[in-house]
């Protein structure tokens, strides 16, 4: 993006470094006369603090691009300013992001003197309604829905040119009681909080990686149908153009949840897992990947310990996607669990595969972008742990679409929804089930 600073702007500098203000009527219709910047420059100029060219001239008789502009900016946070002028001067490195990034490493080291911690969040609104018809059973229609929103924080601490740290912090307010909730599940007390729902060390290296603390981890080869959840532990990375990736550590499957996790405070709700992954470069036209799973958890795999004396699960799966061209991807995936009987289990619980198709996609920061998508997913109860998907969820079967729209920038609108069955024990007929997800991003 190639826009224009007329030289009003560098007027403002010139009137700035001779200690005045800008009163002056602007001569520049594109160029409001109110625009903040005009005071901004003028004050970093009296300070001494904003330089024009390197010869030290200003050159007011012709335009400046914003390139320019950031490049003066660049030599502005260069010299560490403090107070007043530190404020203005990241509110223009704020305005000018774009041109300051395409500087390169010099501008983004500049950054990392002026502020060690960055901060970028969310803040959401979500709409759910879910419906399950009983009647196979000799019950009713089940209807529930729910909306809350969600306050996302997500700093980044810079610790040196290798390391840095991360956390993510979501707070929440459910719509329907008014009560304070954390991810979508309403607070027992009721009071307040803050949850701190990762926190990770993370150390980039030429073609490896390693990532310390609860951190975020979606199963690369799948997209996410196995995993897509947080791990209290470790994950290490290897490789270019094929890598391998090993995690390990704890996962809590959900004590507020224990019905439909089988995990009892008898036996703690939470299990050890360690996985195993091979996959090629994401970017690549055509994707592959092989993965393996262990799960370490007698009461949430029960019936695998009934019927094997095991009290573990060992899941693999595969991946395979296609990029027909720059709007259309094609995707598929397929786990199965090699422990479970499923003449214990019920039909297709041990099994789980999707296929989607994808057209475009949106970008918060393209204002106007949108994207959709159709597939057919079936997630066996005991061949995946925790889906990425919003509407489909865990013991299910059939249709989800979804659509995302991004009608400014930073805000992007997003509605899903799902349509088929609930996948029950053996001998009771699957259930049909639908689900509408909405969802409203506001991006900071």
């Amino acid at each position: 993006m190639k826009k224009t600073l007329v030289s009003a702007l560098t007027t403002a500098l010139v009137v700035g470094a001779a200690s005045t203000t800008f009163a002056a009527a602007n001569p520049f219709e594109d160029v409001p006369a109110d625009h903040w910047s005009y005071d901004a420059v003028a004050q970093l100029a009296a300070d001494g603090v904003i330089e024009g060219y390197g010869d030290g001239t200003y050159r007011g008789d012709q335009e400046i691009t914003r390139y320019e502009m950031a490049q003066m900016i660049a030599r502005a946070m260069a010299k560490n300013p403090s107070g007043a002028d530190k404020a203005l001067v990241d509110k223009l490195a704020a305005e000018f992001a774009d041109e300051l990034h395409n500087l390169g490493v010099r501008v983004a080291n500049l950054e990392k003197k002026v502020d060690n911690v960055k901060w970028t969040g969310t803040v959401r609104y979500r709409y759910i309604t879910e419906r399950h018809d009983k009647s196979n059973i000799g019950g009713d229609h089940e209807k529930d829905n729910s909306q809350y929103i969600t306050l996302r924080l997500e700093p980044e601490m810079t610790i040196n040119k290798n390391w840095t740290g991360h956390a993510r912090i979501d707070y929440s307010t459910d719509m329907n009681s008014a009560k304070n909730a954390s991810n979508g599940q309403i607070e027992k007390d009721g009071t307040p909080e803050f949850r701190v729902e990762r926190i990770w060390a993370q150390g980039d290296y030429d073609n490896f990686q390693l990532m310390l603390g609860r951190l975020p981890y979606v199963s690369f080869i799948d997209n996410g149908m196995f995993f897509d959840d947080n791990i209290s532990g470790g994950q290490m990375t290897i490789g270019n153009k094929v890598k391998g990736t090993v995690t390990v550590g704890r996962y809590n499957f959900d004590p507020d949840n224990a019905e439909d996790w089988q995990a009892t405070k008898e036996y703690g709700s939470t299990g050890s897992y360690v996985g195993v992954e091979l996959y090629n470069d994401r970017e690549d036209k055509i994707t592959w990947g092989v993965g393996y799973h262990h799960i370490q958890h007698r009461k949430y795999y029960n019936d695998i310990y009934n019927d094997t004396g095991k009290d573990a699960a060992n899941i693999w799966d595969v991946g395979l996607g296609w990029q027909f061209d720059k709007n259309f991807n094609l995707n598929g995936a397929y786990a199965w669990n090699t422990t479970t009987d499923e003449a214990r289990t019920g039909n297709g619980s041990k099994r789980a595969w999707t296929v989607e198709l994808d057209y475009k996609g949106a970008d918060p920061a393209d204002k106007g972008s949108w994207g959709a998508f159709v597939a057919y997913r079936k997630l066996g109860a005991q061949a995946v742990l925790a889906p990425t998907y919003d509407a489909i969820g865990q013991g299910q079967k059939g249709v989800e679409m979804g659509f995302d729209y991004v009608p400014m920038k930073n805000f992007m609108a997003t509605f899903k929804y799902f349509t088929g069955k609930d996948m029950n024990a053996p001998g009771v007929s699957d259930n049909s089930a639908n689900t509408f997800f909405s969802e409203l991003n506001f991006f900071f």
